[in-house]
């Protein structure tokens, strides 16, 4: 009786723990988020001064000195990415300055929006991350050579389909070849490329690959650390609570060997224990990620 006592405030101790920090770094991580970041609303977007060859679903930078005229956006400057050139009329609020003496383009940085890409690195599908092409101002799939994205696809672009002309580019070997270019819906989000191949505020590669794919977006370096944090606790309490449940199983086997089917069911219920402090673990790391 003795037995079953302990491994019932075994258990339950084990998953107050675990609930109590999986809670708490959930609400504190949303929490940081929150007072953090600062959410853009599709409801506006912000006008400013352009060329004649600025089109709309260009990406677009700041004018070097000057903080209201854009340009678009090539690949030595990616860091300067500001966001898509969208109609006047997409969005519920446009921001635009008392005195225009100049053509003005309504720039988006958040929200979904369509986006001029090309097939320069392969055919573009529903959730790949968009980056700046080789064309000034042009998309295309990111891969782990770029340190910046755009946003994530919404829909599929190739060369055989919904193509609006073709330009010819030099690659890397100094080669030419054709590509094709195209319109697609894109899910606005600039961020670093989850992608690339250099660690992104001391995380490892992989990591921020798994977390990205996981979250589907861009994570911050804190939330995958307090979610492999809260991956390690769960496994330990696992293994303990496994640990000790069979052992002391085993011992009360050999010294009431009538008790056996009692003492096999008593480890069956302590195994899926476990298994729930695991799952609730990875539900947690989960949450934290998505979040």
């Amino acid at each position: 009786m003795l037995y079953y006592k302990n491994k019932i405030r075994l258990i339950l101790s084990a998953l107050s723990v675990l609930l109590f920090f999986s809670l708490f770094i959930s609400s504190s991580a949303t929490s940081f988020a929150a007072s953090s970041s600062v959410s853009i609303s599709q409801a506006v977007i912000q006008s400013y001064s352009g060329n004649s060859g600025i089109q709309i679903g260009m990406i677009v930078q700041l004018q070097s000195k000057a903080t209201n005229t854009i340009t678009t956006l090539n690949q030595n400057s990616i860091s300067n990415m500001l966001g898509v050139v969208v109609p006047a009329n997409s969005a519920t609020v446009a921001l635009t300055p008392d005195n225009q003496t100049t053509q003005q383009f309504f720039v988006a940085s958040s929200g979904r929006y369509n986006v001029l890409v090309s097939s320069e690195n392969g055919p573009i599908n529903s959730g790949d991350y968009i980056t700046i092409s080789s064309l000034d101002g042009i998309g295309m799939k990111a891969d782990s050579n770029q340190t910046l994205v755009l946003g994530r696809a919404t829909g599929n672009f190739n060369s055989a389909s919904n193509q609006i002309g073709n330009v010819t580019v030099v690659d890397k070997s100094g080669a030419k070849k054709q590509v094709a270019i195209g319109l697609i819906p894109v899910s606005l989000s600039i961020a670093h490329n989850p992608l690339a191949t250099k660690a992104v505020d001391y995380v490892p590669s992989f990591l921020a690959k798994a977390a990205s794919t996981i979250a589907t977006k861009p994570v911050s370096a804190a939330r995958i650390y307090l979610g492999l944090l809260t991956l390690m606790v769960s496994t330990v309490l696992t293994a303990i609570l496994l640990y000790s449940g069979i052992k002391s199983g085993m011992i009360s086997i050999g010294r009431n060997p009538l008790s056996r089917n009692s003492i096999i069911r008593s480890l069956i219920q302590t195994v899926a224990a476990g298994l729930i402090i695991f799952i609730i673990g990875i539900f947690a790391v989960y949450l934290l990620l998505k979040l």
